[in-house]
């Protein structure tokens, strides 16, 4: 027999879940809710880990999703340090770490994501770090001071820690990377030069079409970044950004239907997963997109933020399909900032709009003349005209794709 019940059970300490709490009853939920999470901290923005949180301009408590007495004015009950060990979709009841048992009348699944770790000759030593807390960002910022950083792939975390390291004058940084250029996987080999550039006119060392070979190491300590090229990089502290893997412990031992193919839960347009009163959000829920009419996962905060908002209408009743076109951000200090929306998804061909040289320009991504996505450096108002080509699905004709690299051309005539 269940120790409490809750008309709301949500798994997971992060934005997800607690966007989800806030709309439950900012749309008039009135039943209990229960949040509970793994980390220490109450939910948080996780961008400031690797940006302002990780240089120091911003404090813990900036990250917050709300400030600490929020939690108990909206009648949210928050549980910090707290799992879910055991998940009977059958008779609705979770058993906590704490070893209560938990009966509910709806749940959200949204565990999030583990960092992915490199199994390689002397990943044991110390010195090394992965960032995906902001305990995290303390070590890191902390073991970094004044000294020689080798950060480990060319994607989003290893570019943002390496410029927020170094415009914080916290330490020099390396970068080794299997991809020729920084950034290219996501966003394309034109956009990805300009950040790159921008990583070099700061000081930032970068070696691409390289890979890890081992770490070296000395009185139990990193020293040493070993390539597969054989370069051998000085390092007294090593951060690895090698992505992350949705963690889906929990939802393969309650038996809920999984996507064997990109991770994570299975999930209908409204996110239900495929157990009844349990929805799924953030980083584990792949989900059938209306905006592109394929399904999708995606990992970025905003997707976990307004998939939180979605669950809540459906627990409470409103049958709303989700089709918010995804949104991220990225920032390399103050040197560079950039925007983009769309699915993760390959492309077949990329158009520029604006100018690299001046730091103002759109990169449109398109697939059989469809527009799958597009980022922006200084030029924000393109992305609002890329959101409703995404949703259309139309083919662009080959006047239309013209039009999308002129800057005479009016987009809202597309």
């Amino acid at each position: 027999m269940a120790d409490t019940h809750v008309k709301h059970l949500l798994i997971g300490g992060g934005l997800a879940s607690a966007n989800c709490a806030r709309w439950l009853r900012e749309s008039g939920g009135e039943g209990e809710i229960l949040l509970v999470g793994r980390e220490p901290d109450p939910p948080y923005n996780r961008p400031p880990c690797s940006k302002g949180y990780l240089q120091g301009k911003e404090s813990r408590e900036d990250a917050y999703f709300r400030p600490d007495d929020w939690w108990a004015e909206q009648r949210i009950d928050l549980r910090t340090r707290t799992s879910v060990m055991k998940l009977d979709t059958a008779a609705r009841e979770a058993t906590l770490s704490s070893k209560e048992v938990v009966s509910y009348e709806s749940a959200l699944v949204a565990t999030g994501a583990n960092v992915r770790r490199l199994n390689v000759e002397g990943a044991e030593l110390e010195g090394i770090h992965y960032l995906r807390a902001l305990g995290n960002a303390d070590h890191i910022r902390t073991d970094a001071d004044g000294k020689k950083v080798v950060l480990i792939g060319g994607s989003y975390i290893g570019c943002e820690v390496a410029a927020s390291l170094v415009a914080g004058d916290h330490a020099s940084c390396e970068i080794v990377m299997q991809e020729a250029v920084t950034l290219s996987r996501g966003f394309g080999e034109a956009a990805g030069r300009f950040f790159q550039g921008r990583l070099e006119e700061h000081g930032i060392v970068v070696h691409g079409e390289d890979g890890l070979a081992r770490f070296e190491g000395a009185d139990g300590r990193v020293t040493h970044v070993v390539t597969e090229r054989g370069k051998r990089l000085e390092a007294d502290c090593v951060v690895i950004g090698a992505g992350v893997m949705p963690d889906v412990m929990l939802a393969r031992s309650a038996g809920l239907a999984l996507d064997e193919e990109r991770g994570g839960l299975l999930c209908d347009a409204q996110l239900r997963t495929s157990a009844p009163g349990v929805w799924a959000a953030g980083d584990v829920c792949s989900y059938d997109s209306r905006p592109n009419g394929r399904r999708i996962r995606v990992e970025h905060w905003d997707v976990a933020f307004n998939h939180g908002k979605t669950v809540a209408l459906n627990m409470l009743g409103q049958e709303v399909a989700h089709d918010v076109v995804p949104y991220f951000f990225s920032d390399l200090a103050d040197w560079a900032s950039l925007e983009y929306v769309g699915p993760a998804a390959g492309w077949e061909r990329e158009v520029v709009r604006g100018s690299l040289e001046d730091g103002a320009f759109s990169v449109w991504y398109l697939s059989g003349g469809r527009v799958e996505g597009a980022l922006s450096v200084g030029r924000s108002e393109d992305l609002e005209h890329a959101r409703r080509l995404i949703a259309a699905r139309e083919p662009l004709g080959d006047d239309a794709v013209a039009a999308l690299g002129a800057l005479d051309a009016d987009l809202a005539a597309l």
